[in-house]
């Protein structure tokens, strides 16, 4: 009686940790929908999580940041390198998204990181490629 009840008692834990992650992993049909790529792109950013992050990007996607008068552009490449030193470090800002426009197989997302003293605002476009939706575009501004 008690080997059975300590062999149902392990398969019963075995199971509903399997089952837990199995639940945080998200499956492949999730990673191509555009919650999935906008997440992403926050956990990146915001939270300094990078899982995920590199494959919502499209590899031809462009970066662009407008300071003052100037407009700096990076590749997915350029981004990518740059994120590597901020590696699980948590922005003190409050991170909203919501959508602008939505056309059917193009939305674009406004980001908005706020900060004490400033704001960071990002215009994030992405595509449904057919393969997924991916990220295509970001226009970034300080406020």
């Amino acid at each position: 009686m008690k080997t059975t009840l300590k062999t149902t008692l392990i398969a019963l834990l075995l199971t509903v940790t399997y089952n837990f992650t199995q639940a945080a992993t998200p499956n492949v049909n999730e990673k191509l929908t555009m919650r999935y790529a906008i997440a992403a792109y926050v956990d990146a950013f915001a939270h300094g999580h990078f899982d995920g992050f590199s494959e919502v990007i499209d590899d031809s996607a462009k970066f662009t940041q407008t300071r003052g008068q100037k407009i700096l552009s990076f590749s997915k490449n350029d981004i990518i390198e740059s994120l590597k030193g901020q590696q699980n470090v948590e922005q003190n800002c409050k991170t909203t998204a919501r959508i602008v426009e939505n056309t059917g197989n193009l939305v674009v997302y406004k980001v908005q990181m706020k900060y004490d003293n400033f704001a960071r605002i990002n215009y994030v476009t992405m595509t449904d490629t057919g393969a997924g939706w991916k990220i295509t575009n970001v226009s970034t501004v300080f406020n």
